[in-house]
């Protein structure tokens, strides 16, 4: 399925900021350069070296990465589907595997088909959750440690996944099939160091480089952020035409409660309670499906928000009534809000289809008692109803992004074959502005060799799709990005590069925002245009540069040549 849907929507549609911007890390990672050391970043590069299996995929690397993304966010699905439910995907009839097949296709939604460390974090949190449960369970060592060390792995790949470690040192403590056993102190300092191996091998590494004290600075100095939106969507306003959440939450909450409490008095009602229940029951499941369609699959929207509500306020309603506490369901709540913990895009929408597959789940289970004359149903009904809900799905997501690709024009638009312009886009589709601006940075690639090559601010795509060297401590200089000395060691790096020659260093004069939009790039520029940039680094590395001033089509720089 992860082929299918890379072929069918991933690979139309590019952005020349983000995406690339994990795969450049890896690049760094693969030519020997260290974290924090060699390269400024405000967040662990965890997700470097997991992306190193990007470029072993044989097929061209941003199909490549499309495809390893979709896997990852399959099987995290996959996982918390299981730790919902208790029970192996082996176990699953062919209607449960169509439902999670679907809830596959609502995490995607029309989030972009990259490598992105959001995504990483709930893999890895995910698997090492499902792992780590059914380690316990069956008292399996080897699965308990796998699942350990992946949630250790969620920590370096982003911050906002560091509560992974605690929730799992909860998990060893008070999982139900631990509280009947004796406590053991050498196999809970054996399960921490599991826990803790991949942060001590990261933070080991970059200490022996002698690193340690700018990561700890440049960790610490991001800008904090907290998933506000989740709160804050009950006080704001929402433009004309965009699903406003509210409605369906507090429609779909008046429906637990009365699910709740006509199945705690379920005796005394009797058969009316029952239709009660089972009529309230559809009407959320309509609802909380309603979300989605209603949403549209948005980028950046509140549909995501709703389906958090619903599904949070759904646990804690059934963990009230059966006197149990839902641990399985908030931990995909806690991780819903993880994701959220973003700069550029604080929504929970990579968890949604899970939390509409658990709600559904919960609203069955509220039911499943009702004192019905059992009627056995073919079970080619089942496979017919998971077929229908996988292509209502899928025909969502393929609108979806035919109508609006991440950063680009509707999928008709989408003209322009990336591949013409560099083999490791073979496949990826964009507009002839994009298409224009490529082509623009490979004919200057050719016309001005050298060993350092470096395009800002807005391209880290570059590095690993051309296969060239970027001289510079980062591979996207964003204001933010520029924690600690970063916006300092960007000019040294400049001033330096200026002293040793051979490179060729590129100002972008159109922004990525204009070529989003198909807006044509400049067919040519003077060497002395204005760059497009975020912040004064860019004019700072410029004046530190006294090679020879060039132009290519929008592009301007300087050279200078081997030699």
């Amino acid at each position: 399925m992860s082929a299918g849907v890379v072929f069918r929507v991933g690979r139309f549609g590019f952005n020349p900021s983000d995406q690339g911007f994990v795969l450049a890390g890896a690049w760094r990672i693969l030519h020997g350069e260290i974290p924090h050391v060699d390269v400024v970043s405000p967040r662990p590069l965890g997700s470097a070296y997991l992306h190193i299996a990007d470029f072993l995929v044989p097929a061209p690397l941003m199909l490549a990465s499309g495809f390893v993304m979709l896997v990852q966010l399959s099987v995290a699905t996959i996982a918390l589907a299981a730790l919902l439910t208790g029970t192996s995907p082996l176990q699953w009839g062919p209607l449960r595997m169509c439902l999670v097949a679907a809830a596959v296709l609502v995490n995607l939604n029309t989030f972009p088909v990259m490598a992105w460390h959001t995504v990483d974090g709930v893999f890895l949190a995910a698997a090492g959750w499902w792992a780590l449960d059914h380690g316990l369970r069956a008292q399996a060592r080897w699965a308990r440690w796998l699942g350990l060390f992946c949630l250790g792995f969620a920590v370096i790949v982003k911050q906002s996944f560091a509560f992974t470690v605690l929730l799992g040192v909860l998990i060893l403590l008070l999982h139900p099939a631990v509280r009947s056993r004796r406590f053991r102190w050498g196999r809970f300092v054996a399960d921490l160091l599991w826990l803790g191996a991949a942060p001590l091998l990261y933070f080991g590494m970059v200490a022996v480089a002698g690193g340690l004290p700018d990561a700890l600075t440049q960790l610490a100095g991001g800008t904090q952020t907290w998933g506000e939106n989740i709160y804050r969507l009950w006080g704001g306003t929402f433009r004309a035409g965009s699903v406003d959440p509210r409605g369906y939450i507090v429609a779909a909450a008046v429906g637990m409660v009365l699910i709740a409490g006509t199945w705690r008095l379920r005796d005394r009602l009797g058969r009316g309670g029952d239709w009660i229940r089972l009529i309230v029951a559809g009407a959320v499941a309509v609802i909380t499906v309603g979300v989605v369609v209603a949403g549209r699959f948005e980028h950046a929207s509140y549909w995501s928000f709703a389906v958090l509500w619903i599904f949070l306020v759904a646990s804690v309603c059934d963990g009230i009534v059966r006197r149990r506490f839902p641990w399985q369901r908030l931990l995909v709540v806690a991780l819903a809000w993880m994701s959220t913990l973003s700069w550029g895009y604080p929504f929970p929408s990579l968890l949604a289809g899970t939390m509409v597959l658990g709600t559904l789940d919960l609203l069955i289970c509220a039911v499943a008692d009702l004192r019905w004359p059992h009627i056995p149903a073919p079970r080619t009904l089942g496979v017919l109803a998971g077929v229908i809900v996988v292509g209502a799905a899928g025909v969502q997501l393929t609108a979806a992004h035919d109508r609006a690709p991440y950063a680009d024009l509707p999928q008709w638009q989408l003209t322009a074959h990336l591949g013409t312009a560099a083999p490791a886009m073979r496949g990826v589709r964009s507009n002839p502005a994009v298409g224009a601006y490529l082509t623009q940075i490979r004919d200057c690639l050719t016309r001005y060799p050298a060993s350092n090559v470096a395009v800002l601010p807005d391209d880290a795509f570059v590095y690993p799709v051309f296969k060239v060297h970027n001289p510079f401590p980062m591979d996207w200089p964003l204001p933010m990005e520029m924690v600690g000395d970063g916006k300092q060691r960007m000019v040294d790096a400049a001033r330096q590069l200026d002293r040793n020659g051979d490179y060729l260093v590129l100002f972008q004069a159109v922004t990525t925002e204009a070529l989003a939009e198909g807006r044509q790039p400049y067919g040519s520029v003077p060497p002395e245009i204005g760059t497009a940039g975020h912040s004064d680094v860019e004019p700072r590395i410029r004046a530190a540069l006294t090679g020879q001033k060039i132009s290519c089509g929008s592009l301007a720089g300087v050279w200078s040549p081997r030699g």
